[in-house]
């Protein structure tokens, strides 16, 4: 399903900071008030805690973020691994979890380079122990 909605270029060029610079920890993407656009709303610099990213998630609202989340792996070692999240909390009003859904596509395709992706409905969902087992068994 497509909804013809565009995605801003300073979204892909925040999300080449994050992926190559090493100089985000987090982004948080919108659609803009007229939702025509995907736009970031907000970033956070590389070191921000997992529970600060978790803290900016709206809880009545839909939102796309992109995490460089760092874990240790089972093996040794310290990995990150870039996750996308498409949070759409059950608290959302209809129109717009069709709008975030029907639009996910049009932004993923171009962010290269995600590890794992998570779709969540409540915090549980998108907890750092959720995330983990995600990305270890990915």
């Amino acid at each position: 399903m497509s909804t013809g909605i565009a995605v801003a270029d300073n979204c892909i060029d925040v999300f080449t900071d994050l992926k190559l610079g090493k100089k985000l920890a987090y982004i948080v993407y919108k659609l803009n008030d007229s939702m025509t656009e995907i736009v970031v709303e907000k970033t956070a610099p590389a070191g921000t805690a997992y529970d600060a990213f978790l803290a900016d998630l709206p809880a009545a609202d839909c939102r796309y973020a992109v995490f460089d989340f760092e874990f240790e792996h089972p093996e040794g070692g310290i990995r990150n691994k870039i996750i996308f999240v498409s949070w759409a909390p059950d608290e959302a009003r209809v129109r717009s979890k069709m709008v975030y859904a029907g639009s996910r596509d049009a932004l993923r395709r171009k962010l290269v380079g995600i590890h794992a992706e998570i779709q969540g409905t409540d915090l549980s969902e998108v907890d750092q122990a959720s995330v983990l087992e995600k990305v270890n068994r990915v």
